[in-house]
């Protein structure tokens, strides 16, 4: 059974959860990330993970990428524009441009993945060996069932919104 939360402390662990994630999300991406985003980096892995797949013969299509990074089109095509720009993916389209759009990785791409991926082994192994495997994993579990939680509670959001809409 859940534990009821009296209203004084929701505020306070609410702020206090907003302001890690500030803190996490800040602090450690400039320090970690350097010539990259942090969505740049997932979309990239993603892209090159997606290279050896048959499905589309290591074509990743925008709207897929848009689905697994959870942004709109146009913050997925602004993206793409920039690592297009500076030589990590190549966008082409099938077709006339109508069935879709799509990305592939070139070797600059791979080459700054590979180089990230080692910043990433480096600070991560200290910090997961600090930490703990047993930790991170839990830690790692709790994020996610909070994450669903939270996704649920802002679909209800919406949908009253909606409602409350629908009266006026």
């Amino acid at each position: 059974m859940a534990e009821t939360i009296g209203n004084t402390d929701i505020i306070k662990l609410s702020n206090e959860l907003i302001y890690q994630r500030h803190l996490f999300n800040r602090e450690h991406r400039k320090d970690v990330f350097m010539k990259m985003s942090i969505p740049e980096y997932i979309a990239l892995q993603y892209i090159a993970m997606e290279e050896t797949s048959d499905i589309y013969s290591g074509r990743v299509y925008l709207k897929d990428l848009a689905d697994k990074l959870q942004m709109t089109m146009r913050q997925i095509s602004k993206m793409v524009e920039k690592l297009r720009d500076v030589g990590y993916v190549l966008w082409s389209h099938d077709g006339n441009g109508s069935e879709g759009t799509y990305v592939t990785i070139t070797e600059s791409g791979r080459s700054l993945l590979r180089a990230q991926e080692e910043t990433l082994k480096k600070y991560y192994g200290k910090v997961f060996e600090k930490f703990g495997k047993d930790n991170l994993i839990q830690l790692l579990q709790l994020m996610k069932q909070l994450e669903t939680i939270m996704s649920s509670e802002v679909e209800n959001l919406e949908v009253n919104r909606d409602d409350n809409g629908a009266d006026e």
